[in-house]
């Protein structure tokens, strides 16, 4: 068990750990460069850590570990295109480009991680007309595994682009990101349960008629959570919850209450269904609006595990149906929602959503309450229907059943190959996804 040194790394799950040789912290490019290129010549691998928030191995660093979180901050803003330093969390982010009058246009409903780390592992959040993070990307810079720095676009050794976006940190160290920004919008959230049969019927109305829908199903109710998100006219103001609303619904009910109900569930577990149920139960509808990102971001302090697949759109009904026949039969039983979410096709080599209309289905357990057959019976579902897991949580496939479901997977492989050709930035979990360089 890796000890709480300053090389020593533990993920936000608590699932992962990993204690490396040396542990650089940057503060400009030629320094990310240096210790890239000193590694080398003593044979290290290279990995940037990032804010641990996978619930893979995905930042483990068991060579040297690059400590980005002084290398933060907005480079410059041209219109609508602005450039962060690779270390920035995206909390750090919203907050720059909400004093800018600028906004993302879609947001993950977490922003503990850095900028670098979201893209390079598929971070998205909802919207049948919007895709992840990574497709706001327009420009790239990286430090390469012989040091030197490169810029890559669309028009600018754009299969490295295409490649970089979202890469596992297995191409290079991402020093600063470009992002195309939108003028600052207010989001109107109107949140409610609803009959999960209901919500299925009319999935596609609702994914057309809403900017950002989404629902949460605990799987032994009979309800789900909707939440649809929407932009309101420019100059409209926001009138968000009330603050001890806020702090009653957010931490009070969503974070203690249901923490509390988590930690009966796991010493008790033939508490679980009941509990789960009464979950389901006292959810009560709501309606606010408030500036983008406060809409787009929860705060989320129970902790948990997480498996999530991208399944094509149009086979959702039949997963979920699945997961509703099934789940109630697994010994052990399950405390947390599943999350559905959804997304529009992108042309990025690793993204889950590459060349297809996606819908995306998270199962969580949490923390310490047994997940593994869970998980398997999720995987062997996303698997009849070609799910991709998201590269930044549970999963066991390789790189052999990988290569399956990307088609341009090869051809990351050889961008690879051109620019770490000695596999400086590998760790065990790049070794297992991504396969050898060849």
């Amino acid at each position: 068990m890796a000890q709480d040194t300053p090389l020593a790394w533990r993920n936000w799950a608590g699932t992962e750990t990993a204690t490396a040789v040396e542990l650089h912290s940057p503060a400009d490019v030629t320094a990310i460069s240096a210790a890239i290129t000193s590694a080398a010549d003593r044979g290290l691998t290279v990995r940037a850590r990032g804010s641990g928030h996978s619930f893979t191995p995905a930042a483990a660093a068991h060579g040297a570990a690059l400590d980005l979180s002084t290398w933060t901050g907005v480079v410059s803003a041209d219109g609508a295109d602005v450039t962060v330093r690779s270390g920035t969390t995206l909390a750090e982010l919203n907050t720059e480009l909400d004093r800018r009058g600028r906004a993302m246009a879609n947001l993950g409903d977490i922003d503990a991680q850095t900028v670098s780390g979201a893209i390079s592992t598929g971070t998205h959040g909802t919207g049948a007309r919007l895709g992840g993070i990574a497709t706001q990307v327009s420009a790239l810079e990286l430090v390469l595994a012989n040091g030197s720095v490169v810029r890559c676009s669309a028009t600018e050794r754009p299969d490295l682009f295409a490649a970089a976006r979202i890469s596992l940190g297995a191409l290079g160290v991402i020093s600063t990101v470009t992002l195309r920004t939108e003028p600052a919008f207010v989001l109107a959230a109107a949140e409610q349960p609803e009959p999960l049969e209901q919500v299925l019927e009319q999935l596609d109305q609702n994914c057309a008629d809403n900017d950002h829908f989404e629902f949460y199903w605990f799987p032994y109710g009979r309800k789900a959570l909707t939440k649809r998100n929407n932009r309101l006219p420019a100059g409209a103001l926001p009138r968000p919850l009330g603050p001890v609303r806020q702090f009653f619904e957010y931490e009070v009910l969503e974070n203690g209450a249901f923490g509390a109900l988590c930690k009966i569930g796991r010493f008790v577990p033939q508490l679980v269904r009941p509990l789960s149920k009464l979950s389901a139960s006292v959810l009560s509808p709501r309606s606010y609006s408030d500036v983008s990102h406060k809409v787009f971001v929860t705060s989320r302090r129970v902790r948990f595990v997480e498996s999530e697949y991208a399944i094509p759109r149009e086979a959702l009904a039949e997963v979920l149906a699945e997961l509703r026949a099934r789940v109630p039969q697994l010994a052990d039983p399950i405390m947390f929602p599943v999350e559905v979410r959804v997304a529009a096709r992108d042309d990025i080599w690793l993204s889950t959503a590459h060349d297809r209309d996606s819908a995306y289905i998270a199962i969580h357990q949490y923390r310490g309450m047994p997940y593994r057959d869970y998980f398997a019976l999720f995987e062997s579902i996303a698997a009849s229907v070609g799910g991709r897991p998201h590269w930044g949580k549970m999963h066991t496939l390789d790189a052999e059943k990988l290569r399956a479901l990307y088609p341009r997977f090869d051809d990351f492989a050889r961008i690879r190959s051109e620019v770490d050709p000695d596999g400086i930035f590998r760790n065990p979990y790049t070794d297992k996804v991504l396969g050898p360089i060849t």
